[in-house]
């Protein structure tokens, strides 16, 4: 993990009170990572000036293995964790995220795993009073990859944004279910997934579910996942799911969409003199580049920037 002022790194035992205090395990991979790991790592930023913090997890092989994270942000801390996966894997996980009143933070998990990874992580996030969480997800490697955010937006004025950035190649299941509560009232949610495939058998699945509850007045809420089809025999799965308890809302909508090109995008590149592969090419660029420039670290937008066009010159894109 990186050293920074203002961050605590730590092993705790199963019965530390932070252990649970964010969300239980709800389905069996989650359940089984959870009855079996030893300690869990609890990381907890305390600093108001921003601190940067990587946890890297590169396994010497693919022995199954269950693992469980603390991640908590004291009140108006200010803070990015990069959550950073790669080598070979057999990862089942739970990872808790607490963000107290009035901090900042942003949590990336990074899946760059070798191809024959496998990967099943729940990530449970609470956010209080005035305090915002930014939860980025980008999947670019392992076979199979599941990575189920959940965000309670527990206090009043808290702010979640959710962010997700996929690409699959043939072969690949990259998965991805999120669900966001607001509980309190005046609380903002805003979900961003945007995915693209490429190869036989390249498949995806996006669920998201948002549950406005009975006591979140004023909520203002927005859901959308964007799948670019870049050959035959890939398949998307997009499912969004709006529920609002509650007629005292700013607002709440949903959005899917999957397909292939825009014409209109390659025409304006073609006439100009692009060339039609290159063109092609730029324009899934484009459409990816949109999640990354939100994550707020230069290097982190720049190396996944550079895994974007390593994976665009591996194909031949139709």
């Amino acid at each position: 993990m990186t050293d920074a002022p203002g961050v605590t790194s730590e092993w705790i035992a199963r019965d530390d009170p932070r252990v649970g205090s964010v969300g239980l395990a709800e389905e069996r991979a989650a359940a089984n990572a959870w009855s079996s790991f030893e300690k869990a790592h609890a990381v907890t930023l305390t600093s108001e000036t921003p601190v940067e913090v990587t946890i890297r997890r590169a396994s010497p092989d693919a022995a199954p293995r269950a693992a469980h994270t603390v991640i908590t942000a004291r009140p108006n801390s200010r803070g990015l964790v990069i959550i950073d996966n790669s080598g070979p894997a057999r990862l089942s996980e739970n990872v808790e995220i607490v963000v107290e009143s009035g901090a900042q933070l942003t949590v990336v998990s990074l899946q760059e795993w070798d191809d024959d990874a496998v990967h099943l992580s729940s990530q449970f996030a609470r956010v209080d009073r005035d305090a915002s969480l930014k939860h980025v997800v980008v999947s670019l490697g392992g076979s199979l990859v599941r990575v189920n955010p959940s965000t309670r937006l527990a206090g009043e004025g808290a702010a979640g944004e959710l962010l997700g950035l996929y690409f699959a190649d043939a072969g690949q299941h990259l998965e991805q279910q999120v669900f966001v509560h607001h509980i309190a009232p005046r609380t903002v949610s805003r979900v961003n997934y945007k995915g693209a495939l490429n190869g036989a058998k390249a498949r995806t699945v996006w669920v998201g579910d948002v549950l406005i509850g009975r006591d979140a007045t004023g909520t203002d809420s927005y859901e959308q996942n964007r799948n670019l089809v870049l050959s035959d025999g890939a398949r998307a799965d997009s499912i969004p799911n709006l529920e609002i308890e509650t007629g005292d809302i700013a607002g709440a909508g949903h959005a899917s969409a999957t397909g292939r090109f825009d014409d209109e995008q390659l025409f304006y590149l073609r006439s100009r003199g692009v060339p039609e592969p290159e063109a092609r090419r730029l324009v899934v660029h484009g459409f990816l580049v949109e999640v990354v420039q939100k994550i707020g670290n230069a290097a982190l937008q720049e190396r996944l920037l550079a895994a974007i066009e390593a994976e665009l010159a591996q194909i031949e894109v139709i």
